[in-house]
């Protein structure tokens, strides 16, 4: 029997947009990791530790959950790579031990900000750097009437641009939307002069890219920043429609026409063989 993702967190049995958005920033985080120590808090299936892997150094992957820790353990095998059951406002690792933090999608599913920002400063080294991504509250809930019963607090920009500044001396920030399996991430400043068209033959429209979601890299050392970049995602794509072709195929045969077909026609495939 197929499992069924809860929709809590990105499982790879099932592939969509969400799954390029998360591929796009483990790649942007994977570009500061090269033999660094790495810490991918709420690190769930364990795919996002796995990418980071590597290039760095070492990647502890802390979960809340103890049964994703259990399954990232026997799935994403490597040497420098570990797992381990903790949270965000309590990580379990020692002050002053980690060059890179990498929290997606993580701090809208509690409420403890605060206390999750102040465990992040505590481990961090002081040249350590934060990388961390958050669901846009305007265009992820408000504008489409939205509403994810696993998070518990999400951010409007402005309180998530305070909330990092209020902890970090150096911040630039980043907006991340996906289109048809390919996800945009570009500054805050010239996302909104970026245009989108779409249509057919019939008619073309053009309008503006809506950040879906916030990014920043923060620090107290330097001022770090990103490239607009592009996560091309046919080849999940590709993934997902296999997917469907063989769910297709599975009820077809699974169908009383089918087996009846089967059962009438079995005399004849016989004797062509002989």
């Amino acid at each position: 029997m197929e499992k069924k993702s809860t929709g809590e967190r990105l499982e790879f049995y099932g592939y969509s947009d969400v799954t390029i958005e998360h591929l796009h920033r483990y790649a942007i985080a994977n570009d500061f990791v090269k033999d660094k120590v790495v810490l991918d808090i709420a690190s769930g299936e364990g795919y996002g530790s796995y990418i980071l892997s590597k290039n760095a150094s070492k990647v502890i992957g802390v979960d809340i959950d103890k049964e994703a820790v259990i399954e990232a353990q026997k799935k994403y095998l490597n040497d420098n790579l570990n797992f381990t059951v903790g949270s965000a406002d309590n990580i379990p690792l020692d002050s002053n031990t980690i060059d890179v933090v990498v929290s997606f999608e993580t701090i809208e599913h509690h409420d403890k900000h605060d206390e999750m920002l102040i465990e992040i400063k505590r481990v961090l080294k002081h040249d350590g750097i934060l990388i961390m991504s958050s669901p846009d509250k305007e265009y992820y809930s408000d504008k489409i009437g939205q509403l994810n019963k696993f998070h518990v607090k999400e951010l409007y920009f402005k309180e998530f641009k305070f909330l990092i500044n209020k902890y970090f001396k150096f911040s630039t920030f980043y907006f991340q939307k996906s289109y048809n399996y390919n996800s945009f991430i570009s500054c805050d400043e010239s996302y909104k002069d970026v245009e989108i068209y779409s249509g057919d033959n019939m008619l073309i429209q053009k309008g503006k890219i809506v950040p879906l979601y916030n990014l920043v890299l923060a620090s107290d050392f330097s001022n770090y920043s990103l490239k607009t970049s592009i996560f091309e995602g046919s080849k999940i794509k590709n993934l997902e429609l296999n997917k469907l072709i063989e769910q297709k195929c599975y009820k077809i045969y699974d169908t009383t026409t089918f087996k009846v077909g089967k059962f009438l026609c079995y005399p004849f495939f016989k004797l062509k063989s002989i």
